[in-house]
């Protein structure tokens, strides 16, 4: 909705209202992205540490965090 009526910009270095909206449409996803993944750390050391209180810590360490961990990419704006 806001794209069909935002100029597209031109050659002579005009960025436009589109790559704008854009850039800030791909800034809120990241800044979302780094939140959940935030979150999904918090929730995975409360069960980490739930878990130690039932299994061995040893197999908690070995089995079961590989498994929950996410993939390591950092995103932009991410410590």
């Amino acid at each position: 909705q806001i794209l069909s009526n935002a100029p597209a910009g031109d050659i002579y270095g005009d960025v436009g209202g589109k790559a704008q909206a854009i850039r800030t449409w791909i800034g809120s996803v990241l800044h979302k992205i780094v939140h959940y993944k935030a979150e999904h750390y918090r929730y995975l050391d409360e069960a980490a540490n739930t878990l130690e209180l039932a299994l061995p810590s040893d197999i908690v360490i070995k089995n079961v965090l590989p498994f929950l961990e996410l993939p390591s990419y950092t995103f932009e704006g991410e410590d």
